[in-house]
């Protein structure tokens, strides 16, 4: 998502000192920063879990049935 920016800046001195965005930039400006983060949270769990053991889907189903079979009793 690129975010079309349109900052008014406020200088000290001659030097830009702040920035000023409309609200619906910055709001679509924090979204973004927010998705990234999600995305690097993701991307370090991935890595984390990377050479953990996994079953196959029928595996999991196989465990669903005997789970439900052991609890109707």
């Amino acid at each position: 998502m690129i975010v079309d920016l349109h900052p008014n800046y406020i200088e000290k001195k001659g030097k830009k000192q702040y920035v000023v965005l409309p609200y619906s930039e910055f709001q679509k400006l924090e979204e973004a920063l927010i998705d990234y983060e999600d995305l690097i949270d993701l991307r370090k769990a991935k890595a984390n879990e990377k050479n953990k053991a996994t079953k196959s889907l029928e595996e999991v189903k196989n465990d669903i049935e005997l789970n439900y079979a052991l609890d109707s009793r």
